[in-house]
């Protein structure tokens, strides 16, 4: 939870917390995905390769430019962190913060995985997400979020002392 604050609010502070946002990016200019082409080319697709990740663990796999890459959950709920690397050029890399910022905390289909500067480019686009009938919970939240990886044992030890 969060701190209370130490500070008295001014006598404007009504007014303030009534100012309409600013919106940062409006995202009603982001180019849009072409997604009738998504759904034509997903009719034939064919498997190519299949890497299974065992849980508390991790794996790598390179996907062509043009191709498909279909995560699924083979053993029931879990959480999966995934970061993309351009292949050619290391330093170009998921940018979680951007896509964030520009679809919002909680993706799903036609929303884009962007990279990091100078680069600045959709890495993946969602095609597919057999989880979007969850929509958004009550409490704003969503299945698939861009907040950041859940399982490192860096931010385990951190919140725990273990």
């Amino acid at each position: 939870m969060k701190r209370l604050p130490e500070n008295s609010a001014p006598r404007d502070a009504a007014d303030r917390k009534a100012t309409k946002p600013v919106i940062c990016y409006p995202v009603d200019t982001l180019p849009k995905p072409e997604m009738s082409l998504y759904a034509a080319a997903r009719k034939a697709m064919t498997l190519l390769e299949e890497v299974v990740v065992p849980p508390r663990d991790a794996r790598t796999f390179r996907v062509a430019a043009g191709n498909f890459f279909r995560i699924v959950s083979i053993e029931g709920p879990q959480v999966g962190d995934l970061n993309m690397w351009a292949a050619d050029n290391l330093a170009e890399r998921f940018y979680s913060g951007k896509t964030r910022a520009l679809h919002g905390t909680h993706v799903s289909t036609s929303d884009q995985m962007w990279s990091s500067f100078p680069y600045m480019r959709p890495m993946a686009t969602i095609t597919h997400d057999t989880l979007d009938w969850y929509g958004f919970d009550d409490f704003g939240g969503g299945v698939h979020d861009v907040i950041g990886t859940r399982c490192d044992p860096y931010t385990g030890r951190l919140l725990s002392g273990q």
